[in-house]
């Protein structure tokens, strides 16, 4: 099993950076994707930005060039980078993994992903 925790989010102006962070303990072994989304009320869970253990991960459209996601696994900690925030990225952040192949196509549907974290909330002002 797997267990992830986000931190990280809090109240920001507009402009303004916030890192989030997603310690990851448990097997991870086998966890070759992790990613993150984030989720309005109402709305479905939108792929962030993934991350691959080996190879390019995938960002969204809507935060191409402002977010960075990385991950230390000497610490075994994955991070989301957000620069020039906006309030439409105001929402609950979540970390999630998984083992399973993923096509490019996968990487930010919520559904591939079998691990998820309590999220994070991040507002912009």
């Amino acid at each position: 099993h797997v267990q992830l925790v986000e931190s990280g989010g809090g109240s920001v102006q507009a402009g303004g950076s916030l890192r989030l962070s997603c310690a990851i303990s448990g097997a991870t072994g086998g966890i070759d994707y992790m990613g993150w989304f984030r989720q309005t009320p109402g709305k479905d869970r939108e792929g962030v930005a993934s991350h691959l253990r080996v190879g390019f991960g995938r960002y969204a459209e809507s935060v191409k060039g402002r977010f960075t996601v990385s991950k230390d696994s000497a610490n075994h900690t994955l991070y989301l980078q957000m620069d020039n925030l906006k309030p439409e990225d105001t929402a609950r952040y979540y970390c999630a993994a998984d083992s399973r192949p993923k096509s490019y196509y996968d990487l930010l549907l919520s559904n591939q992903y079998m691990y998820w974290g309590p999220g994070t909330q991040v507002t912009v002002s």
